[in-house]
């Protein structure tokens, strides 16, 4: 019996062991797997975008005028492309707001103001896109460019107004966790499993916090649209810095859930 348990233990535990270790993802099925993702890519050219928009409108701007006309034209034609890759889009605001847990009367308005502006937002963008394409008369491309900047702006308002509220249950919860911690090491008790959700809630608060900023990057850049261009907040360097830091907090968000 005792030499059956010793064959037998080890193997268990080595299996214990092994599944309780994380696999590493490999970097080029990672990378696979981003690229597969519509939000992927669209980050990607974002993020190339905006920093061609940096270069343009900063002293890092090239004296070459062929070469300023070329970043120019690739600025544009970038941001056409990633208009392409918001069709449909919208529908997943319909879903998140058929789906979102309303607890209350003000989550209920402040879920419509963020998912209803965000995929009025990404419904307008597929008729800009057409409209820059050539599709549609050109001459309702303002008009829908207006609707598309507010829409998106509001969506903005809801969806920070959400994460600060999101952000504040974190912290309540976070406190409760810390009494806990407390009270255990106090009495001599192990606390493993409290630590761990500590650490995961953590995680999860700094990617809330990164969302955050995002949505006020963004934000920025809606009401510089809204603004045309003519606002203090309109000074295309700001906007553009803007942009870039939007585009790497969603890169690193997207990255990170693949």
């Amino acid at each position: 019996m005792d030499s059956k348990v010793s064959t037998v233990a080890p193997s268990q535990t080595l299996n214990a062991t092994t599944q309780s270790k994380p696999k590493e993802k490999d970097f080029l099925n990672h990378l696979e797997a981003y690229l597969a993702k519509r939000d992927g890519v669209d980050k990607l050219l974002k993020i190339s975008r905006y920093a061609t928009k940096i270069i343009l409108a900063s002293s890092v701007r090239p004296e070459t005028v062929q070469l300023t006309r070329r970043l120019k034209s690739f600025e544009s034609s970038v941001g056409l492309s990633r208009k392409a890759f918001r069709l449909g889009k919208f529908v997943q605001d319909v879903n998140a707001l058929r789906n979102f847990h309303l607890d209350s009367k003000q989550e209920i308005f402040l879920s419509i103001i963020a998912y209803g502006g965000e995929g009025l937002y990404y419904f307008v963008e597929q008729f800009i896109w057409l409209a820059k394409s050539g599709l549609i008369d050109a001459k309702h491309s303002r008009n829908l460019q207006k609707i598309s900047a507010w829409a998106e702006f509001i969506g903005y308002v809801g969806s920070i107004s959400l994460k600060v509220r999101d952000l504040k249950r974190i912290n309540e919860d976070e406190a409760c966790l810390d009494s806990s911690i407390e009270i255990a090491v106090s009495r001599g008790v192990g606390c493993k499993e409290d630590e761990e959700r500590k650490r995961k809630l953590r995680e999860k608060k700094l990617m809330k916090q990164l969302s955050v900023v995002q949505d006020l990057a963004d934000g920025l850049m809606a009401l510089a649209d809204i603004q045309d261009g003519k606002g203090s907040f309109s000074d295309p360097l700001l906007v553009s810095c803007a942009g870039l830091l939007s585009a790497i907090i969603s890169t690193h968000k997207n990255w990170v859930s693949c």
